[in-house]
């Protein structure tokens, strides 16, 4: 059953007993029932189970075998497309009232799956339970959000003016109509939100859709192409297809059937996509979201408390692994010492652990390439500055098959500085001493990134007005970087971190999957 307490981004805590006891149980199930299973893929209608095959094992234990998944190929994503493609014509004259319907229904699906979907994120992902439950909030919401705009919208018909307003016969109006075959490529941090989002807004739309989920979340994925398999959509309106990125992913980028793209993920792989959406005889809309290297400022005037608290939890939720993280803190040299020091002191609070576990707020990193970064750059922090606390992995006990790493803060490092410049998706933060508050503007805004920031002090007006990111957030202890919700933020980026300039979860979505046809009928 779904709680009675809604779990989001900006939850402070689970102190709740039929929250903790719903996800305790729902772990339990999912251990002994769901583990092991064996994942198709979903082409027009049908499972498709191929002969070749991975293993999914659980950060948190490298023993727990969580699925074994198709390896695709290129023919499958061929199919996909051929069987999206032929679905198309009668998708885009179903009633938009009735792709409303069925969308609500499955947010309600999810809503009801709450507990079992959230164990399972955390096994598969190893986020700790509070963001887990979170996401799956999320998701619904989302999909909540994206139906009532539709309807709010009329379905994006709009009544236009005439050239003369006295002639009965003439009639003009604005009408977003869908693309096609729509490709929805998701990341592993956020593997519903991120895939189950997009999915539903393309359909709304009128698209017809192909999903690729990336391969660290295999599970998730698959859970989420079961809620809208189960939503009973005509054969080839929803596929799903999994496999190597080199074959069954390139497919979808190469294949001129395809008609528009979602990505979510790093900024090489989201130019690439860029790319490839610009080739062919036309141009195809991408909808990109690039990553981030989110930075927070702390004024003078902060509430130190407030800014600590927050810059903590957006910097080590998720084990860094957001997009949204904080990863760069520019404090007011007056106040630094002082800010350091509480944030030194929350962050030796953080229980690193079996992010399934009440009392963990630290899961572990997501696989094995990660781990390895994490200890090269942190090699790198404590060359190259000063490392304030942590850098180290954890491996103890039943943490020694698990990629468990600590929180990790370094300051002294030059602006220039790999750490300082580059995306890195694990917990490590640079904290920097600034004169000024335009000193902190001024290296805030160097990143070619521009996604999320956060300020806190009384100067908010200064800072809305001159920092270069699309979600930001001002004397915000739940997440100086972190939390959108949908219908609440519209999270989105600038610059290197989004190709739109338009946020998911908010008025102008759902238009980036359809296009404009005015029509002017006489008579």
């Amino acid at each position: 059953m779904a709680a009675k307490i809604k779990v989001t981004y900006a939850t402070l805590s689970a102190d709740n007993e039929e929250l903790q006891s719903g996800f305790d149980g729902a772990l339990a199930r999912v251990k002994s029932e769901w583990l092991g299973a064996v994942l198709p893929l979903y082409i027009d209608g049908e499972r498709l189970y191929t002969e070749a095959t991975a293993d999914a094992y659980s950060p948190i234990n490298t023993d727990w075998l969580l699925s074994s998944w198709a390896q695709g190929d290129r023919s499958h994503s061929q199919q996909a497309i051929a069987a999206a493609k032929r679905a198309f014509p009668v998708w885009r004259r179903t009633p938009w009232q009735e792709r409303v319907s069925l969308i609500r229904a499955i947010a309600e699906s999810i809503s009801a799956q709450l507990f079992e979907l959230s164990a399972l994120m955390s096994l598969e992902i190893g986020k700790n339970r509070l963001e887990s439950l979170g996401e799956v909030e999320e998701t619904a919401d989302l999909l909540r959000w994206y139906a009532d705009d539709m309807q709010r919208n009329d379905g994006y018909r709009t009544l236009m003016g005439k050239f003369n307003p006295n002639d009965p016969a003439e009639h003009n109006e604005s009408l977003l109509r869908p693309h096609g075959v729509w490709a929805v490529i998701s990341p592993f941090n956020f593997p519903m939100a991120l895939s189950a989002a997009p999915i539903a807004a393309a359909l709304l739309a009128g698209n017809t859709v192909v999903f690729k989920g990336a391969a660290e979340s295999p599970y998730s994925n698959w859970m989420t192409a079961e809620l809208f398999i189960a939503a009973g959509l005509p054969a080839g309106v929803f596929n799903a297809v999994s496999g190597p990125d080199e074959s069954v992913g390139q497919e979808l980028l190469d294949n001129p059937g395809v008609d528009g793209f979602t990505f979510t993920g790093s900024y090489g792989v989201g130019m690439k996509v860029l790319r490839a959406a610009a080739r062919g005889p036309a141009p195809r809309p991408a909808i990109v979201e690039m990553g981030g290297k989110n930075p927070a400022i702390v004024s003078a005037t902060a509430d130190l408390d407030k800014a600590a608290y927050g810059v903590m939890r957006s910097a080590f939720g998720l084990n860094g692994q957001k997009c949204s993280a904080c990863s760069r803190v520019y404090v007011q040299a007056s106040v630094y010492d002082a800010f350091a020091a509480k944030l030194l002191g929350l962050t030796a609070q953080i229980r690193v652990g079996d992010p399934t576990r009440r009392d963990v707020y630290m899961g572990t990193l997501i696989h094995a390439d990660a781990y390895a970064n994490f200890q090269r750059w942190s090699a790198q922090a404590r060359q190259d500055g000063h490392l304030l606390t942590g850098g180290q992995v954890l491996t103890d006990g039943e943490l020694a098959k698990g990629y468990f790493v600590t929180p990790t803060i370094v300051a002294g490092l030059a602006e220039d500085h790999p750490l300082v410049r580059e995306e890195l998706f694990v917990p490590l933060l640079h904290l920097a001493k600034v004169e000024s508050l335009d000193e902190a503007m001024e290296k805030a805004n160097a990143s070619p990134y521009g996604l999320t920031a956060g300020f806190f002090g009384e100067e908010v007006e200064w800072f809305l007005e001159n920092i270069q990111a699309g979600t930001l957030y001002t004397n915000r202890a739940a997440g100086a970087t972190t939390g959108a919700w949908p219908g609440v933020q519209a999270f989105g980026g600038w610059k290197a971190s989004g190709s739109s300039g338009k946020g998911i979860g908010a008025r102008y979505t759902l238009p980036l999957y359809m296009r404009e046809q005015s029509r002017t009928l006489i008579g």
